[in-house]
């Protein structure tokens, strides 16, 4: 493996570190320049936005949020996670999917659910007479996030959960501790990782969320963000808003890795891992199975039942040519953004596992950094950049793709960069022996390897991309469509039919890439 201690940067290819370089330089100067735009206004007119009612009350709502959908996602996710590893229920397989498949239904599109089948027209009252109370505010921000993040934090826990070694909970068993002492006193611990880090990750889509908050008229820093665009523009004020969430987002990344460290839950002995004993449910079977039900048509049943009503109630026939439009236009951003973010997390990858150092390790958190901040500060540091330095560039095309192949590059990391540790650096060596350049010896020898790590980054990409909104909504050319855009808004003018088929779209695409990508990761 090659090292970086002696040469330091010298020792990376140029070819390598220049787009890297352009990397970090392309998420940080915006971010930058959002900073000197905020602190261009006097002491007193900071002091007034800062310390003023209404950005504690924004700080508050969205603390309350945050926490709320942390503690619902787990009383969700975990016992759900437990039941599919550990319990001797029938189609076990079949729940796991059925829990992961909520992911295909955007926070968006279940929010216009919950809104289409509530209410004194909504599906309930149509079908059942029986009219459910309309959602909105804390409560409805709350269920309509829950529902669409629990499989973020279930899949984490699930995973964590299989690789438990069974002998630590016999060794406590054996000393006549009950289930319930053996769980929260041996389990529990080992899950920390999985909690951190799924529930890290729905801080930071809840953090980031603009859909939910702004259809359920609840008002977080997003929302309020959101208001200051579109209605009263102060550019100092919405970057001070851009520069609360992104610091919110830091102390929670700040959090997660004091958490974090010096955590050690691996085995410490050399015996054989021994199979997880199956625990059975006795009288809570039927507990167990109606938790599940309730779980999956919640979260999936009731929502796409609703889309399905009102497609099929619409008055007019299918309005094809504004569905194709909205595809095409999520499609001419989702390819190409799939594509770029593809290519430019290959050297990335590389840099991390064939150069390990703290300088590469700087160079990928830089990367992380468009990922974990909230996508309408990022869109707004953009907006900031662009009208000063390139006001060609603003609501183009353009500058929509380059916006979501930097936020979403994390997401195209990981699959390559687990592909690289899987391939032999002694076959690039092999091929520079036989005199290949060293560029032509990843291309010969390592790229090939790296085939399906770099589709399925594309894919995870592409399937973000195409349920991409706030990014969208504050970047994309005037008269630009997207399925998601016009699910948005036509769902908060409250024309829910039609709404419907955008919905639909958005659903299928994303139920489709989620199957290919489980199917994918089951083969791997």
């Amino acid at each position: 493996m090659i090292s970086t201690t002696r040469k330091g940067i010298l020792a990376i290819p140029w070819y390598i570190l220049l787009p890297v370089v352009l990397v970090g330089t392309g998420v940080l100067v915006p971010l930058i320049y959002l900073l000197v735009r905020a602190f261009e206004a006097d002491a007193e007119t900071m002091s007034t936005i800062v310390f003023r009612r209404r950005t504690f009350s924004l700080f508050l709502n969205t603390i309350i949020l945050t926490t709320g959908v942390l503690v619902t996602t787990t009383l969700l996710a975990l016992p759900l996670a437990w039941l599919t590893t550990r319990s001797d229920m029938k189609g076990k397989k079949i729940f796991t999917l059925l829990g992961i498949l909520p992911l295909a239904i955007p926070g968006y599109v279940m929010a216009y659910a919950l809104l289409g089948m509530s209410g004194p027209f909504g599906t309930s009252a149509e079908l059942f007479g029986v009219p459910i109370p309309r959602p909105a505010g804390y409560w409805g921000s709350l269920l309509a996030l829950t529902l669409y993040l629990t499989p973020y934090l279930f899949i984490n826990l699930r995973t964590a959960m299989l690789g438990i070694d069974p002998a630590l909970e016999e060794t406590a068993q054996s000393f006549g501790y009950p289930p319930r002492i053996v769980f929260f006193n041996t389990v529990l611990p080992q899950l920390k990782p999985a909690l951190y880090s799924g529930g890290l990750l729905v801080a930071l889509h809840v953090l980031g969320d603009f859909g939910v908050v702004s259809l359920m008229r609840f008002e977080t820093f997003s929302y309020a963000l959101f208001l200051q665009y579109t209605a009263a523009f102060d550019r100092i004020y919405a970057a001070w808003l851009a520069l609360f969430l992104i610091l919110m987002t830091v102390s929670l990344l700040f959090v997660d890795a004091r958490l974090l460290r010096g955590l050690r839950l691996s085995r410490s002995g050399r015996g054989a891992s021994r199979h997880r004993r199956i625990v059975p449910l006795g009288s809570w079977k039927l507990p167990a199975y109606l938790f599940i039900g309730v779980f999956v048509f919640a979260s999936l049943i009731a929502p796409i039942g609703t889309i399905v009503f009102w497609f099929l109630s619409q008055s007019d026939a299918i309005n094809l040519s504004g569905l194709r439009s909205a595809a095409a236009g999520s499609l001419s951003v989702s390819i190409p953004s799939a594509v770029f973010a593809a290519l430019l997390a290959i050297p990335l990858a590389y840099l991390g596992v064939r150069y390990p150092s703290a300088i590469s390790r700087t160079f990928e958190r830089v990367a992380y950094v468009g990922y974990a901040i909230p996508p309408l500060a990022f869109a707004l540091s953009l907006i900031f950049f662009t009208l000063q330095a390139a006001p060609f560039l603003y609501q183009t095309l353009g500058i929509l793709i380059y916006a979501f192949t930097l936020h979403y590059l994390a997401e195209a990391m990981g699959p390559i960069r687990s592909a690289l540790y899987q391939a032999p650096p002694q076959i690039e060596e092999a091929a520079r022996s036989f005199g290949y350049h060293p560029f032509a010896a990843f291309f010969k020898a390592t790229l090939p390897l790296l085939r399906k790590g770099i589709i399925a980054s594309m894919a995870f990409v592409f399937l973000s991309a195409m349920k991409e909104l706030p990014l969208t909504f504050l970047l994309s050319p005037i008269g630009f469509e997207t399925l998601a855009l016009n699910v948005w808004s036509y769902t908060i003018e409250a024309m829910f039919a039609d709404a419907a088929q955008y919905a639909l779209g958005v659903v299928v695409v994303s139920g489709v890439f989620v199957i290919l990508l489980l199917r994918q990761e089951k083969k791997t």
